[in-house]
């Protein structure tokens, strides 16, 4: 029964890991060290950076005067933080904007801040497609041999000895 369990155990983990994928998404402070602050230049900082789908903003900054809103354009080039579509302003001073859709955000500060340079137009796209594995040359040995080798992972022949070592175990 006890080798029962680790076996089930075992299976487990090795469905959770090949179900695992990749997650690249990336936390960005906005305005970097600075925050988001007046007299900080957020078109450069925004130009500096690819914003992906699945990304996310870190808006830092001092909770009693600033706050975040998100505008549409009109209003981002006017600071008008009347007609604002989303307040981000949680009230700590720390607000994180999750970026999952493929648009250009436009984000101001109220109260004013707005017209000291604390806003920012975001735009987001979809993340580049992963890199495409050089083209194998020919060797000589059957094709279905070289691709097989190319795709084994370590990590899947860790998977394998401890499926392999379970077995063992069990008899």
């Amino acid at each position: 029964m006890e080798g029962m369990r680790k076996m089930v155990y075992v299976v487990g983990c090795l469905m959770m890991f090949f179900m695992v994928q990749n997650v690249s998404a990336v936390r960005y402070t906005v305005g970097g060290n600075k925050g988001w602050s007046p007299n900080v230049n957020y078109t450069l900082w925004a130009n500096a950076t690819n914003f992906y789908n699945g990304d996310w903003l870190f808006f830092v900054y001092d909770r009693y005067q600033q706050n975040v809103l998100e505008v549409n354009r009109t209003d981002f080039e006017s600071c008008n933080a009347e007609h604002f579509l989303q307040n981000w302003t949680t009230g700590a001073g720390r607000d994180v904007v999750p970026l999952n859709v493929t648009k250009t955000y436009y984000f101001i500060s109220g109260k004013g801040f707005c017209y000291s340079g604390m806003k920012v137009a975001i735009p987001v796209s979809n993340p580049p497609p992963p890199p495409s594995a050089a083209p194998m040359k020919s060797t000589g040995v059957p094709r279905l041999l070289t691709s097989f080798r190319g795709r084994i992972r370590v990590s899947t022949l860790f998977a394998i000895a401890a499926v392999w070592d379970a077995f063992i175990f069990l008899w």
